[in-house]
């Protein structure tokens, strides 16, 4: 019986578990480059267990392309475990500095206010800018730099986002087995 896909586009979150091996994050983006696919936030970063990297990639797109790069990077030697999350079934969050004009006491204090509000932080001030450090969903940061632009934004920089599964589930969960992912990789 075949699978019906979805056909929308939306945003898609693929979390990798890689061996912590150097190019590894090179021959992911790779993958993607050549197979004409758009990466929207790419993140790696430690995880729990040694030797392994986790890898976050977002994409806009629709089932059939998700599962289809999915089953790709399956393939890669480096590659331990892939999981698809969506919107609905997952926590997502990225960082972002924002370094904003102020001209005087009462502008800083006004920024200061706004800060407070979103829940961000200011960890530089200086008579001429203040930097000001956001936590949260897309839609947080982007309405704080919307807000903020009014004043003048000098410099951001954002990291790409990162997501985990609500509740339980993990990554570790409905993937292939480690056999399964080892068989054959080991043959050359």
């Amino acid at each position: 019986m075949k699978k019906e896909f979805d056909t929308t586009h939306k945003l898609y979150t693929l979390v990798l578990l890689v061996e912590d091996i150097p190019g590894v994050l090179s021959q992911v983006s790779r993958l993607f480059s050549r197979k004409g696919y758009n990466i929207e936030s790419i993140v790696s970063g430690a995880t729990d267990r040694p030797g392994i990297t986790r890898i976050s990639i977002e994409l806009l797109g629709n089932e059939l392309t998700i599962e289809q790069i999915a089953a790709q990077c399956r393939k890669l030697l480096p590659v331990q475990a892939v999981k698809i999350l969506d919107e609905e079934t997952c926590i997502r969050r990225e960082t972002a500095f924002i370094k904003v004009r102020t001209e005087n006491r009462t502008t800083r204090d006004e920024i200061i206010q706004l800060v407070n509000i979103f829940h961000a932080k200011v960890i530089d001030v200086g008579r001429e800018a203040l930097t000001i450090y956001v936590f949260g969903n897309q839609s947080k940061v982007k309405a704080l730099i919307d807000m903020l632009s009014d004043f003048g934004i000098l410099e951001i920089a954002k990291t790409g986002t990162i997501a985990i599964e609500r509740g339980s589930d993990t990554i570790y969960d409905n993937n292939k087995l480690r056999e399964e992912y080892y068989h054959g990789k080991n043959v050359l």
